[in-house]
């Protein structure tokens, strides 16, 4: 299946950087995938765009990582490695924890209403088994958890984190029997949030990514056989 590439203009940005970020989402969305061969001519055509912003934005993707430059056969998207994963989590791993703190600390209750809200919302993404849906929704509900730190240093750095995320996140969800366990860590990190018990939530905060490293770690595995 092809997905359809769209270019939506942005005035404030150069013709280059938006080719760069359709083909950087598309790449973490997973509409490119893994092992991809990126071909200048068919990504210009398919963009609506000449090949010399579609070259510069391969340039940039391979010094993010996301594309592999072959020699002899050209640039393909980056498979996904255990070692790019671990990098990424251990990260993820010291600043939500960070988070999940700040937020037993500084959330109010209409803000641990509105992330009761996103949490029915990932439910119901769930039964709709729609992964793109849930993606979202998983996102969603961290975001508020951001939200509730009140500072902005560590959103700012969280998101950065969870643009590298995307391809993980999309990969756990698949798996169809972690979704429950999904919502059930959610629920855990909810109530530990509204009770203000700061152990207890970087506690599930710790477990809820621990597991999304084994399941994903394994699926890699998997893969690489």
């Amino acid at each position: 299946m092809e997905y359809e590439l769209k270019v939506t203009m942005n005035e404030y940005l150069p013709l280059r950087d938006v080719v760069f970020n359709t083909l950087r989402q598309a790449i973490l969305r997973g509409e490119l995938k893994p092992g991809e061969r990126l071909m200048e001519i068919q990504l210009a055509d398919r963009l609506g765009v000449s090949r010399t912003p579609i070259r510069e934005a391969i340039r940039k993707l391979e010094l993010e990582g996301l594309v592999l430059m072959i020699p002899r056969k050209g640039a393909e998207v980056a498979k996904i490695s255990e070692k790019h994963l671990r990098d990424v989590l251990e990260v993820r791993r010291c600043l939500e924890e960070l988070a999940v703190e700040l937020a037993c600390q500084r959330m109010d209750d209409e803000q641990v209403k509105k992330l009761e809200k996103a949490h029915e919302t990932f439910i119901e993404a769930v039964k709709g088994k729609d992964m793109m849906r849930m993606a979202e929704c998983d996102e969603a509900y961290h975001d508020v958890i951001y939200e509730g730190t009140d500072n902005q240093r560590l959103i700012q750095l969280l998101n950065n984190i969870r643009e590298q995320m995307y391809r993980y996140r999309l990969e756990y969800i698949k798996d169809e029997g972690k979704r429950q366990i999904l919502v059930h860590e959610h629920e855990q990190i909810l109530q530990a949030i509204r009770m203000h018990h700061v152990n207890e939530a970087k506690s599930a905060i710790r477990e809820h990514i621990e597991n999304q490293e084994i399941t994903v770690s394994q699926k890699i595995k998997e893969t690489s056989c």
